[in-house]
């Protein structure tokens, strides 16, 4: 039976199957029997309107990326479902300029870390990275936040950007313009502050990082990314939430039980096509092709399978944990709240999916 509808997808420019499938026409190609339409939120002229990927505010919104968003909308009291969790182990940098005297973690006792804080975002969930970055890399030194002084950086808040949709010749794979610029530009406050002396270090995650040690010539004094215990690791781009609106999981669940299992067969997918993926991780991210491994790891595009294991709920709880002792959500929400398995479930048992790739 044909629903006639609209699913708004959005992700985080971060490995995720969403948007492989996006991007190779396979979520469009699996909805089109049920006369589900797919839409980029990021194509959206409405600024109002591209802030859903941190609000959850759109009906039919499909959001596969960082928890700290649909987490806090669900504490807000939105009707957010969680359908699944996928994992990512991206480059964590604590960079220092090329002449810091700082070689070791234990060298930053005392000295001056860099906060951003953007006001103008429902969600400040740079800052709420950045705190949980500090935390766990002090600790690996012994130190706590008491020992240093962080510094505020105020960064203007910002949508995600608009990107125009084009063909390539085959007609198949949508490139995206505008990310790119929200990358080079994204820590620019910080990198004004580290150059100008305001700061000893700062913390560049991900394909943020790539570009601005390399344009900065900073060193860096750790990534967090090698550390062994995946809970230092943990953070709101490693930990990524598959989530979608309330009222479209209760009013079309064939098409949500669809779009999982595409998902799920996306990420297969990427494993056979590693260049491929690679290229869209590329565009998504904005950085170049030839630095997606060293990025996003090796196995970047291995472990791009959904899961609602014990263990990835439990790190979810104690993200969640940590943003509500420290003010960014309004309390704690209890994973069988909005967690719905059925979906998941269900896409497991058919024989052209398999178990998502645990990463610990």
């Amino acid at each position: 039976m044909k629903v006639n509808d609209t699913i708004w997808s959005t992700n985080c420019p971060l490995p995720n199957a969403l948007a492989v499938a996006v991007h190779t026409g396979q979520l469009s190609d699996a909805l089109a029997p049920l006369g589900v339409c797919v839409h980029m939120l990021r194509h959206e002229s409405s600024a109002d309107v591209r802030l859903s990927h941190f609000q959850h505010t759109v009906p039919g919104q499909i959001r596969h990326g960082g928890h700290i968003p649909p987490l806090w909308s669900r504490a807000e009291g939105r009707d957010v479902r969680l359908i699944g969790l996928s994992w990512t182990r991206e480059s964590q940098l604590v960079l220092v300029r090329g002449d810091s005297e700082l070689n070791a973690i234990a060298d930053l006792r005392g000295r001056r870390l860099a906060l951003p804080v953007r006001i103008d975002l429902p969600i400040d969930f740079w800052q709420a990275s950045t705190l949980k970055a500090w935390t766990s890399i002090l600790e690996l030194a012994g130190l706590s936040l008491s020992d240093v002084e962080l510094v505020k950086i105020n960064v203007p808040g910002r949508t995600p950007p608009q990107t125009n949709a084009t063909r390539t010749d085959d007609g198949d794979q949508s490139l995206t313009r505008g990310v790119a610029e929200w990358t080079l530009s994204a820590q620019r406050s910080e990198a004004h502050a580290l150059l100008g002396g305001e700061v000893d270090a700062v913390f560049s995650p991900g394909h943020y990082g790539a570009s601005l040690r390399r344009f900065l010539g900073a060193r860096i004094l750790s990534d967090l990314s090698a550390a062994e215990s995946p809970g230092a690791w943990l953070n709101n781009a490693t930990l990524l939430a598959l989530s979608v609106d309330g009222r479209f999981f209760d009013d079309h669940p064939e098409a949500v039980d669809k779009t999982v299992a595409t998902i799920l067969s996306a990420s297969q997918w990427a494993v056979q096509h590693r260049r491929e993926t690679a290229r869209i991780f590329a565009a998504e991210s904005g950085n170049a092709e030839e630095l997606i491994e060293e990025i996003f790891g090796d196995n970047f595009a291995d472990a791009l399978g959904i899961t609602l294991s014990t263990g990835a709920l439990d790190a979810l709880t104690a993200q969640n944990k940590f943003l509500f002792e420290r003010g960014f959500a309004s309390r704690i929400v209890p994973p069988e709240e909005w967690v719905e398995r059925g979906p998941l479930e269900r896409a497991l048992v058919t024989p052209s999916t398999t178990s998502p790739v645990e990463i610990a």
